[in-house]
């Protein structure tokens, strides 16, 4: 079995597609091994786990957490989701710049995005399921967003319907967190 970089994008962020075996049955894949993780140059500390499940329409983030500094691996089990990666490190060539791309459970990809990149989905089947490895614990003194649509990002949304979390619909923009302290910023390791 083997899990391939598929792509790089953003100076960090890693698109993988791992060997699948199909037939009449259904499928088998490794979604993570420690040793092909090691020798592609990715983490292999995670600590925990998340599984969202969310109906269509519904847009998740952008979020990303600070202390402690979190990378996810992110994959959709179910369904199909546009995932989204923002990079936010100060010092980066591609602060400010994002990477989108479909997700299903049909193409079995993966996206990693290491800590100080913002992250989120937009669901597109009738529901999705996403499940991502982290490298921090959550810890909501150390995590923040930005809206969705702000225009100094400029991501290209594939929004119809929209539904979103109180939360999200009140996040700040990428140019006040810019100006926030450098305790909430990253810098490229």
């Amino acid at each position: 079995m083997e899990i391939k970089i598929e792509s790089e994008h953003l100076n960090g962020l890693i698109v993988l597609k791992p060997q699948v075996f199909e037939d009449e049955r259904g499928f088998f894949l490794e979604s993570y091994r420690t040793d092909q993780f090691k020798e592609l140059g990715l983490p292999t500390n995670f600590v925990q786990d998340n599984h969202s499940r969310s109906i269509k329409g519904v847009l998740r983030g952008l979020h990303f957490q600070w202390e402690p500094p979190m990378g996810k691996l992110m994959r959709v089990t179910y369904g199909s989701a546009f995932l989204v990666a923002v990079d936010i490190r100060k010092d980066s060539p591609t602060l400010g710049q994002w990477y989108g791309e479909v997700v299903s459970s049909e193409n079995k990809k993966q996206i990693y995005a290491p800590a100080g990149f913002a992250r989120g989905f937009y669901v597109l089947s009738d529901f999705a399921e996403i499940q991502y490895k982290c490298t921090g614990l959550y810890s909501n003194k150390g995590e923040s967003g930005f809206l969705w649509n702000d225009s100094e990002i400029g991501i290209k949304w594939p929004v119809s319907d929209l539904t979103l979390s109180g939360k999200d619909k009140n996040a700040q923009s990428f140019s006040d967190w810019l100006a926030k302290p450098e305790s909430e910023n990253f810098k490229l390791k």
